[in-house]
């Protein structure tokens, strides 16, 4: 007997919003993004979480946020 299990992850764009600072590349101006992710299995959710991306507007990079 084979068993297969589905597991996803969806991810939606809730709104993006300027923010401080600017990219350390290119100097470009820092865009972020809020979005909300879910997790199913089997098509059940498993777990829900929002999460914040930035961007540059310029290059389109990813940055990260150090403290």
């Amino acid at each position: 007997m084979c068993f297969v299990f589905l597991c996803d992850e969806e991810e939606k764009e809730l709104g993006r919003q300027q923010a401080s600072g600017s990219c350390p590349y290119c100097g470009g101006k820092v865009e972020a993004m809020d979005f909300e992710s879910r997790w199913r299995f089997c098509f059940l959710p498993i777990c829900y979480k929002m999460k914040r991306k930035y961007f540059c507007t310029l290059c389109s990079r990813r940055l990260e946020l150090s403290h």
